[in-house]
């Protein structure tokens, strides 16, 4: 199954666990996730297991851990680095647009960003980060970032094994539904782009 050139079923089985893990860790922290396939990643995982290619205790287990440690190390990083990360120039995993949008969603939803941001793209990876360099309570930060792995790393994965066991053949449908995940993941960022560009041009004219 190729989703944008990427075969995932090929991918997860050639990784195995350790990279699924590393996957779901750097997207949840670290700028490498900006390239990486979490959503469609732990669904097509969970269907593996379904199918018995993974086992699935073991599997979501993993992808929770890796998602709230991931979200600690950005953490970690923002509150290390401080305001020195706004002053980064663009280079190839950093961009100061991404920081800006994900900076605006946090100033609009606090604490709640670490929930909504786990099906974000991008916002995902820089909100952990945001909420270091805020320097939020990290009793509160840790609450947010369990409930929003949990909501994340062990829901989309349990909707793969599901489907995989409910419905037969689904194999057939895997490519749309992965596709539909994706579009539903990056349709927020869209709708904050139009609203923000519609916004550009009122004042413009």
């Amino acid at each position: 199954m190729e989703l944008f050139g990427l075969d995932l079923i090929t991918l997860i089985r050639s990784v195995g666990y350790a990279g699924i893990f590393a996957i779901v860790f750097a997207e949840s922290g670290v700028f490498l996730g900006l390239f990486l396939p979490g959503d469609s990643l732990l669904f097509t995982a969970g269907f593996l297991a379904s199918q018995g290619y993974l086992d699935i205790w073991f599997l979501i287990t993993g992808c929770f851990l890796a998602a709230v440690l991931g979200d600690n190390f950005g953490y970690a990083f923002g509150r290390r680095v401080g305001p020195r990360v706004f002053r980064r120039e663009d280079s190839l995993l950093f961009h100061r647009a991404h920081l800006d949008r994900a900076q605006r969603f946090y100033e609009r939803h606090g604490g709640k960003t670490l929930i909504l941001a786990r099906f974000l793209p991008v916002i995902r990876t820089f909100a952990p980060i945001l909420a270091g360099v805020g320097r939020m309570p990290y009793r509160v930060f840790f609450f947010y970032n369990v409930v929003g792995a949990a909501l994340w790393a062990i829901g989309l994965t349990a909707l793969g094994y599901w489907l995989g066991s409910a419905i037969p053949n689904v194999d057939r449908y895997l490519l749309p539904i992965v596709l539909a995940i994706v579009i539903i993941s990056a349709l927020p960022g869209a709708i904050q782009f139009l609203r923000e560009y519609r916004g550009y041009r009122n004042k413009k004219s």
